[in-house]
């Protein structure tokens, strides 16, 4: 007997890493433009440390609660979605046999093996094909809002934790200089293994996420050393 060949499809991994790529991208971003808005500003190197610890803290709760939130949104909405359909199935099966039909002749089957498919389907798992066909939730795609939390404040954490290591190591006189270079060397390893975790074309996955730290990077800067300027 033949082994049975699974694919291993990236769909699978959407969940964590768009969760992971976000927290880590933000973390190195708002943490180096934290750190080099207040260094522009003139500040003490304790008191960019300082800005900085506080930052990664902040932003680690930050984004651990708006992932929650928002992913609890999505699956709340899931599971009412599943509730509606769960209660159309009891009131009208015959309806919900020609809907699935409709659907599968949409994509392409034959009237009579689309009716085939549908009545084999939902004598097997009515409830799972309606879910999956009609409204598009599957295994894979489906909302978890812990995972999501968890996954965003660690990888913001580790994410912030790089330029901060950087700042506590630099020299105050070269602090500005070596948190840049060092942060977009970060992101662009980040876009890096982002791109090839999900398929995407590496040198896109790269500028894509070293320009917006730059320019992120830049303005909060400019921003640190205009007021700066003023006091």
């Amino acid at each position: 007997m033949r082994p049975r060949h699974r694919e291993r499809h990236r769909t699978k991994r959407i969940g964590w890493l768009r969760a992971a790529v976000l927290g880590a991208n933000d973390g190195i971003v708002s943490t180096a433009s934290l750190v080099l808005g207040v260094a522009a500003a003139h500040a003490t190197h304790s008191s960019i440390l300082v800005a900085g610890i506080a930052g990664l803290v902040a932003g680690s709760m930050s984004m651990a609660a708006g992932e929650y939130v928002s992913v609890h949104s999505q699956a709340d909405t899931e599971k009412a979605d599943i509730e509606l359909e769960r209660k159309e199935l009891k009131a009208d099966d015959a309806g919900e046999h020609k809907e699935l039909a409709a659907i599968y002749v949409g994509r392409g089957l034959a009237p009579a093996l689309a009716k085939q498919v549908a009545d084999q389907l939902m004598a097997h798992d009515g409830l799972g094909a309606h879910v999956r066909d009609e409204l598009g939730i599957s295994q894979a795609l489906r909302a978890r809002p812990i995972q999501a939390a968890l996954a965003s404040a660690a990888s913001f954490a580790i994410g912030a934790a790089m330029p901060l290591l950087v700042t506590v190591l630099s020299p105050e006189a070269s602090l500005i200089p070596f948190v840049t270079g060092t942060s977009l060397v970060f992101l662009a390893l980040l876009g890096g293994v982002a791109a090839h975790t999900g398929g995407a074309p590496l040198t896109v996955g790269v500028m894509r996420v070293t320009f917006w730290g730059a320019l992120a990077m830049g303005l909060t800067a400019g921003v640190g050393a205009l007021f700066g300027a003023v006091a």
